[in-house]
């Protein structure tokens, strides 16, 4: 048996038709509002996701600032795992440095992890906050850029993706009244012929 292929129109909702319905029409102004929308949308929220993602990476960056600290101590063994033997490329480690902040000088203790080459007496260079106390060090320029432009890239594809949805439930909605009317004009002709089959 041959497969009966179904030739599809383009844009049959718009040309004028006797089969053509209300509801028809009503749709394919639904998905072109939905896409349309969802396309300027996905442009602005992208934008903003954008520039909210800088302003937070930049206020992290300068937020933090380098310090020189004296290394005091090494953990001995926490440059091994445990379980596995498996030696890492850092160790924890004590740090003291002098925290200067409105002409007051405090001297600060943390902790942070070093290479295991690091002997107590050295000095390594840590990151410390508004606050004084030991942060990661900053980002890079490349990698703040990463996350500017994911950060942008994902808040549009969510948006884009909010308003369709929205669009396709609207459009869903109109189907199923325009399926129910069309039910309804269908008992109404089966009464006029008499007899129902099944």
């Amino acid at each position: 048996m041959r497969k009966v292929r179904r030739a599809k129109v383009l844009g049959w909702r718009w040309r004028s038709n006797p089969l053509r319905r209300r509801s028809d029409v009503l749709e394919a102004w639904i998905v072109l509002a939905a896409w349309a929308v969802a396309a300027v949308a996905s442009v602005v929220a992208g934008i903003v996701g954008a520039r909210i993602a800088q302003h937070t990476v930049d206020e992290d960056r300068t937020g933090r600032r380098p310090v020189t600290a004296v290394l005091v101590k090494t953990v001995p063994g926490s440059g091994r795992d445990v379980v596995t033997g498996i030696r890492y490329d850092r160790v924890v480690a004590t740090v003291r440095w002098t925290d200067v902040r409105d002409g007051r000088a405090t001297t600060r203790t943390g902790v942070m992890n070093v290479k295991p080459t690091a002997r107590p007496g050295s000095t390594v260079r840590v990151w410390t906050n508004a606050h004084g106390r030991l942060v990661a060090p900053p980002v890079s320029a490349a990698e703040a850029a990463t996350r500017v432009v994911l950060a942008g890239t994902g808040v549009a594809l969510v948006a884009g993706a909010t308003v369709l949805t929205c669009g396709c439930l609207v459009r869903l909605r109109v189907q199923r009244r325009a399926t129910e009317k069309w039910g309804a004009e269908w008992e109404q002709v089966g009464r006029h012929w008499g007899h129902t089959t099944g």
